[in-house]
């Protein structure tokens, strides 16, 4: 496999990702400096990892995740952005503060964005595909595009002000759904 066909699956399987950071922007304007760094080092690690994890356990799990991971990846998404969108639609119960965006909610959408880079390390063992230069390679692509998103979902919630919570929610519980049936 060439590093030109591995960037262009590194740019697909970012695009949960970028779509989450995109919101995540969007939503928590005045998010910290720390959280935003952490976020695309969050989603593109996860990126790197599931692959790897699927690359090594070829077979042991992979029939388990390809069976239950659209299920896994509605509820994460889905609880995420319903609470959201009641985060939205009730502003006054919300705490405000500059890092409501926890890691724990990070950590959750970096696992619930990669799942489907576990079936593709399994591909790649089936490949037998270069799996440190692949990993590397996704990783940073998705570290790349989610930094991107940051700035694009930035610009967006402080034009969208309050209803950008609402919004995000909802896209989350939409990349939730295509998860599910996708």
């Amino acid at each position: 496999m060439s590093v030109w066909e591995v960037i262009m699956i590194g740019i697909g399987l970012s695009m949960d990702a970028a779509a989450v950071s995109m919101t995540n922007g969007m939503v928590y304007p005045k998010t910290c400096r720390t959280k935003i760094l952490s976020m695309p080092l969050f989603f593109g690690g996860f990126q790197a990892l599931m692959p790897l994890l699927g690359y090594y356990a070829s077979g042991v799990f992979a029939d388990f995740l390809s069976r239950y991971s659209g299920i896994i990846v509605l509820i994460i998404l889905g609880v995420i952005g319903c609470k959201m969108v009641y985060d939205g639609l009730h502003p006054q119960l919300e705490e405000e503060t500059d890092c409501s965006l926890t890691y724990r909610m990070l950590l959750l959408q970096a696992v619930a964005t990669s799942i489907d880079a576990f079936a593709v390390g399994v591909g790649f063992s089936a490949m037998q595909v270069n799996i440190v230069q692949a990993v590397s390679i996704i990783g940073v692509t998705t570290l790349v595009c989610s930094f991107l998103s940051i700035a694009i979902g930035k610009k967006f919630g402080n034009m969208l002000g309050n209803k950008a919570q609402i919004l995000g929610g909802m896209i989350l519980i939409i990349i939730g759904i295509k998860g599910m049936f996708g």
